[in-house]
């Protein structure tokens, strides 16, 4: 891989264009995020059982992004680069499960789909990350990231919005019981679309350097391939991985911790403590009745409506996040800036966020709190991988992107398997709102955490005098 130090700079356009597949990428991810848990409840879950619904989505994570980051480090191809592959392989299979998963009759096939959707999704996106570095000098990396984190607000933003949009121009909000709501089905067939296109515009915009010596590069190959080796090298990587990376992980530990808590709980939260309608069992109506089953779908159209309305404010933390970075990437562009503070003051803004659901009265207010929170949003995804990509060695570039997702996913696990359900029942009580307590609390620790990055290179990298290449 060619040398950090004299990698030259890029344009503008060179970087967005190789950060735009994260639009599709982020339509994804927040169509999941923003309405998995109202099409659990629609196919019959609890409140409770929501959590451990989601346990698939970073199970996946943990085991695929390591292997995917070797694969890919150890990938070349004159055509398609080293990660453009793995590109499109995953838009590919995300695509197909975005039109499928809403139309999942049961609730086990709609969690099975969750399973494949986050697998191929990871396949997509951890290259992506390991392309900025690959492509960008060290005094961009922190730009690189930023562009990428941009290009994610806006996807939240439009992709959060969509069901709402969709409502708006005709397409019915309602359903019989058990069965998601047109309106959602169609919004996340466009989210499959805009996937897919956004992914080919970054494979065909966008070259990739080659090994500085390809004999070599062959060479090393040969002599470690082997699915024992590959295992060999994940496990002697985690065993070897910098001290600033696992100082980081304990900074996304919790910050990954809140998020998750916000994805799987905030529907039923805010249509509860914040809409007053909550989601109507099916069990409690005599459908038998007409008047019982005219109340039932008066209920349903209630929580719908908050769950679309729900789904709609979330979208603005991917535009607070998108302002955020557009804002970090016109002072990154052209100044060095102090990745630790940014990131620590970030995260205590997503943490008041967070509280502030607790004491909202109106609906709309739940706008000011997602503005905080995007803020941290739109640090988590790109400040973290700005001081990581300082501190580890350019050639396992990709399997450590991988490995550091552990900390990524390991906080969600725990949450899905009945940490984040005990925690807050225990520190602040049964209602299902205290989980955004939980959430906010976690990401101030997250952000306090900060204060344990000490390592200057890190820290703060000086821009540097380089060539730039359109």
């Amino acid at each position: 891989m060619t040398d950090f130090s004299r990698k030259p700079k890029l344009s503008f356009w060179s970087i967005f264009n190789m950060s735009f597949g994260f639009l599709g990428i982020q339509f994804g991810f927040a169509l999941q995020g923003g309405f998995m848990s109202r099409i659990f409840q629609t196919l019959g879950a609890s409140q409770d059982s929501i959590p451990a619904l989601w346990v698939a989505a970073p199970l996946t994570g943990l085991l695929v992004q390591p292997i995917i980051g070797y694969l890919s480090d150890r990938t070349w191809n004159p055509r398609w680069g080293r990660r453009k592959p793995f590109f499109l392989i995953g838009a590919v299979l995300s695509t197909v499960v975005l039109f499928f998963l809403p139309n999942s009759p049961v609730l086990w096939m709609a969690a099975g789909c969750l399973w494949v959707l986050d697998a191929s999704i990871n396949i997509t996106m951890e290259p992506f990350r390991a392309l900025v570095a690959d492509k960008l000098p060290d005094s961009q990396r922190s730009y690189g990231f930023v562009m990428q984190t941009l290009i994610i607000g806006v996807g939240t933003w439009i992709a959060s919005n969509l069901p709402w949009l969709v409502n708006k121009l005709g397409v019915s909000n309602e359903a019989l019981p058990g069965i998601v709501p047109l309106s959602v089905k169609i919004a996340f067939a466009i989210g499959g679309v805009v996937f897919l296109g956004s992914v080919l515009y970054t494979i065909f915009t966008t070259s990739e350097y080659p090994p500085d010596d390809l004999e070599e590069f062959k060479k090393e190959n040969e002599q470690s391939k082997g699915f024992l080796n590959g295992f060999k090298e994940i496990f002697s990587s985690i065993g070897q991985m910098p001290k600033t990376m696992k100082l980081l992980g304990v900074i996304q530990f919790f910050s990954w911790f809140a998020f998750f808590a916000m994805w799987s709980l905030a529907t039923p939260a805010l249509t509860t403590h914040v809409f007053h309608a909550p989601a109507p069992i099916e069990s409690a109506f005599n459908m038998a009745d007409e008047s019982s089953k005219a109340l039932f779908m008066s209920a349903s159209k209630a929580y719908n409506d908050a769950a679309d309305l729900v789904g709609s404010y979330m979208g603005m933390y991917g535009l607070s996040s998108m302002a955020f970075a557009l804002l970090l990437t016109f002072y990154a562009a052209k100044k060095s800036i102090n990745r630790k503070y940014i990131h620590m003051f970030s995260l205590i803004a997503g943490g008041l966020g967070f509280i502030s659901m607790y004491f909202i009265q109106e609906p709309q207010q739940l706008i000011y709190s997602f503005i905080l929170i995007g803020i941290s949003w739109g640090s988590i995804l790109s400040m973290p991988y700005a001081m990581l990509s300082s501190a580890i060695n350019p050639k396992k570039m990709g399997i450590y992107m991988g490995i550091f997702n552990m900390f990524i996913v390991i906080p969600q696990i725990i949450a899905a398997t009945g940490g984040l359900n005990y925690l807050y029942h225990l520190i602040f009580g049964s209602a299902v709102i205290n989980a955004m307590l939980l959430a906010g609390t976690s990401l101030i620790i997250g952000g306090l955490a900060n204060f344990l990055i000490t390592d200057k290179k890190v820290i703060t990298h000086q821009a540097e005098d380089t060539e730039v290449l359109s």
